[in-house]
């Protein structure tokens, strides 16, 4: 992975120094909160609803074991014992204090980790596929490029007060696990018919108050013009971006109002200007970086078979082996290798991503001992151990299985995404987490998982959607209405290449009801589906009627919700 040149290490210990001297300005009120929120938001400082967050960047969801000992240490030395791993691939602590804030970025520094530009109107965390390098359906190992972008935004002095936050995914391969086209822009790295390395740009997509899908503006860029391509679309939207009205001032808007085309056509002209920029990447630059991101030292091994890799598991073992071998690990594109995914949703007991500080620990340990050092953050909020070898899965399993990183709900209902909510979120309308935990406590049954397949539940707060509810195929969004919490459900969102926004079905619920209307729409699902058909294909191919009807099946919580609805004391 990528390590820091003297210019990184300068330019992030003298932004340590530069915050510390900041916050003893605040502590000694030389310096006014109003002063100090725009400086400590650029550091990824947040004040919540019982104690300061911060965010801390992990650029494209790549760390390692070292980092993440790092990680675990925060949280024990100056927080309450666990960190929260965030759909943008971060982790961020809940409960630091303002007097510790400077330490921990310094402690971050040692092992070449900031918080700069996890927050604020810039250019925020990178993100990208988490099985970049190792995907066996990758086009491109989008590493370098990702590496190449986040130098070139980091503290981009034309790009540091954009009218609103701006998010890059990058992906590069068959399979698109970024969630391309809810970004501000997605970058769609592949190779032309000549083998040369292009990108296609898509701008305007987003979740938040008014989701839109982003669209296609710009075809095979290569690789080499992306700064400057990029430059005259920040251009562009900088400059007739809505800094007048802050619901309305993300790209998705403006180009939603100019249309795709329009704003395509608006970017080339900028473009015109800048296109043989000196800002652009040049061989020598990929050649710095790429060099980064070589591959580790792989054995040659067999290719091994299910059948292969059950040989010396127990009769008893076999079952909950097999499950985590089918839902927890992936293909890689060396032979004898595979890539697992540990999951951080353990059900009933802790928020979806959160890990505590002994399991950070223990996970730097597998990370050691079964794959190279490395760690991935998924923006599902669970971590990835690359490149382990398949003669060590077994064994990789029984150790997760100690840590509680083990269940093999990847992919399943309770494979939950869910935002802080209004536990800690100030911007929160209703709480995530509670939802969260009875809905996998309501879900227990790994037989009855496994039997529904396929199918994600997606929680957020509040409308910024953080939560990326509009993307579940079974979407909660936390709602306020006078003063009290309601859930409002969407159906039909999905990730992925056939990625799709989610329709509100009706009426808010209360959140003790969320519980009852997941299990109607599930069982809609399940006495309707055909063979092998997944949630999303059957409400593809059902409508949103039949699950509508269930949702709203008791009437007495119908008739409350319509009540609420129409106004009335309920």
């Amino acid at each position: 992975m990528y390590k820091y040149d003297n210019i990184d290490k300068t330019l992030v210990d003298q932004r340590v120094a530069q915050f510390r001297d900041q916050v003893t300005r605040r502590l000694n009120g030389t310096l006014t909160e109003e002063a100090f929120r725009p400086l400590r938001l650029q550091n990824g400082l947040y004040h919540q609803r019982h104690a300061y967050m911060l965010r801390v960047a992990i650029p494209y969801g790549l760390f390692n074991s070292k980092q993440l000992r790092t990680l675990a240490n925060i949280s024990e030395k100056y927080d309450r014992g666990y960190g929260h791993f965030t759909t943008r691939q971060n982790i961020q602590y809940n409960w630091v204090t303002l007097e510790d804030t400077p330490d921990i970025l310094a402690d971050l520094a040692k092992v070449e980790m900031h918080a700069i530009q996890t927050s604020g109107n810039c250019i925020r965390n990178i993100t990208s596929d988490a099985f970049a390098g190792v995907a066996a359906d990758e086009y491109v190992d989008t590493r370098p490029i990702c590496e190449l972008l986040r130098q070139w935004s980091t503290l981009h002095p034309e790009f540091a007060h954009l009218p609103r936050k701006f998010k890059f995914a990058v992906n590069g391969a068959k399979e698109d696990r970024t969630v391309m086209l809810c970004h501000d822009v997605g970058i769609e790295l592949k190779k032309n018919v000549v083998g040369e390395l292009t990108a296609n740009i898509y701008a305007g997509g987003g979740m938040g108050r008014t989701p839109i899908l982003g669209s296609l503006i710009k075809t095979e860029l290569p690789w080499q013009l992306l700064p400057s391509y990029l430059t005259a679309l920040l251009r562009v939207y900088n400059r007739f971006g809505r800094r007048d009205n802050l619901y309305k001032a993300r790209i998705k808007i403006l180009v939603k109002a100019l249309g795709p085309e329009e704003f395509s056509r608006q970017v080339e002209g900028e473009w015109l200007h800048l296109q043989n920029s000196d800002d652009n990447f040049t061989q020598v630059e990929w050649d710095r970086v790429a060099k980064h991101f070589t591959k580790p030292p792989y054995k040659t091994l067999p290719m091994l078979t299910t059948e292969h890799i059950l040989e010396n598991v127990s009769e008893a073992e076999a079952t909950a082996f097999t499950r985590w071998l089918e839902r927890n690990v992936k293909p890689h594109q060396v032979p004898g290798y595979a890539s697992v995914i540990l999951s951080l949703k353990p059900h009933g007991t802790v928020a979806p991503g959160d890990a505590t500080t002994a399991q950070m620990n223990a996970i730097a340990d597998l990370a050691d001992k079964f794959s190279f050092g490395e760690l991935r953050s998924t923006h599902e909020q669970n971590l990835v151990l690359a490149d382990v070898e398949q003669a060590e899965l077994y064994e990789l399993w029984q150790q997760a299985k100690k840590q509680n990183v083990a269940l093999p709900n990847v992919g399943l209902l309770t494979d939950i995404i869910a935002c802080p909510g209004g536990d800690f979120c100030s911007l929160a309308n209703a709480k995530s987490l509670p939802i969260a935990k009875a809905i996998q406590e309501r879900f227990d049954d790994l037989d009855y998982l496994f039997d529904l397949g396929d199918i994600s539940l997606n929680i957020s707060g509040c409308i910024n959607s953080c939560g990326h509810h509009h993307v579940g195929n079974i979407g909660v969004l936390g709602v306020d209405k006078d003063g009290e919490e309601w859930y409002q459900i969407t159906l039909g969102g999905e990730q992925g290449n056939d990625t799709s926004i989610g329709k509100v079905i009706g009426p808010s619920f209360y959140a003790d009801e969320i519980p009852d209307v997941i299990t109607n729409v599930i069982n809609t699902y399940v006495n309707h589906r055909s063979e092998d058909e997944s949630f999303i294909q059957a409400y593809r191919r059902l409508g949103v009627a039949p699950f509508k009807e269930a949702a709203y099946q008791n009437a007495k919580k119908k008739e409350k919700a319509d009540a609420k609805s129409a106004g009335e004391s309920v």
